[in-house]
């Protein structure tokens, strides 16, 4: 099967126990030699350049920053510095949806080569209702969808950078390292090329935990 190009990936999704999850995926072509990395006792996530490959940064500043923050009750990831305002405001009681649309609208989409949107995914604990954004060149869009135990779905940077409820898939992962793992080899993703890293927060008893998993090179 020939593989499509995607770029940076979110998505919902909802365990098949009926957890919410959120996920993001680094697909790249230019910049390959980065990693995901978890910090603050698992309460954050950044992609970073791997060792020797720091200097990329001043080629694109966009390559580094936090994709994934918990916020409270929420888990946010992102594909750019829009997460940390997003969370922020998240946990002080913005409602999700205001708080994706302001850091959105705020920072806008990123001033590359490519104009590439900046999107986003955030998912509540203890519901299955979570919320996919994005800022393009020609608009912004966030919107809330409610999806059965076992289903996902997702946005991405190119090709599929608006959401909508007709990319609805199949989800297997039960955990955070599972659904590490889906991203790269899972359902739709199988078909979607230059896969790098990925970070997923999956609600568990406790909240949210965090796991990371670059792929294989």
């Amino acid at each position: 099967m020939e593989q499509i190009y995607l770029g940076r990936i979110v998505a919902f999704a909802v365990t098949p126990d009926g957890r919410p999850a959120a996920l993001y995926r680094v697909s790249s072509r230019s910049f390959p030699n980065r990693e995901a990395r978890i910090l603050d006792n698992n309460r954050r996530a950044a992609i970073v350049p791997k060792s020797g490959h720091e200097p990329d940064i001043a080629q694109n500043p966009f390559i580094a920053y936090n994709c994934a923050r918990l916020a409270g009750k929420y888990a946010v990831l992102a594909n750019g510095s829009h997460a940390d305002p997003a969370a922020d405001m998240m946990a002080k009681g913005v409602p999700a949806k205001e708080a994706l649309a302001l850091s959105l609208l705020t920072l806008d989409y990123e001033k590359d080569d490519y104009a590439t949107p900046r999107i986003v995914v955030a998912a509540e604990a203890g519901s299955r209702a979570g919320w996919l954004g994005s800022v393009r060149k020609d608009g912004i869009d966030v919107r809330s969808f409610s999806l059965e135990p076992g289903r996902l779905i997702h946005v991405s940077t190119y090709g599929h950078d608006v959401p909508d409820v007709a990319r609805c898939s199949d989800f297997t992962a039960g955990s955070a390292p599972e659904a590490c793992s889906f991203l790269f080899r899972g359902g739709v993703f199988a078909g979607f090329s230059h896969p790098v890293t990925a970070v997923a927060a999956v609600a568990g008893q406790n909240g949210f935990g965090i796991a990371r998993l670059d792929a294989a090179p």
